[in-house]
């Protein structure tokens, strides 16, 4: 998941220096939701991990 959002990241970067707007934003928010999904499951991963090493 942390791929998909570097290539969103990088899709949104090159469309912003091609200066086409909509797609780097909506390319950015995609990134940034993709993320937080990310960010998420890998803090819920690590408390199941150390649940069940106590």
């Amino acid at each position: 998941m942390l791929q998909w959002t570097l290539t969103f990241l990088l899709i949104a970067v090159v469309a912003a220096v091609f200066g086409f707007g909509g797609i780097a934003v909506a390319a950015a928010g995609i990134a940034r939701i993709l993320f937080f999904i990310f960010l998420i499951l890998f803090i819920a991963s690590l408390m199941s991990g150390l649940i069940r090493r106590a």
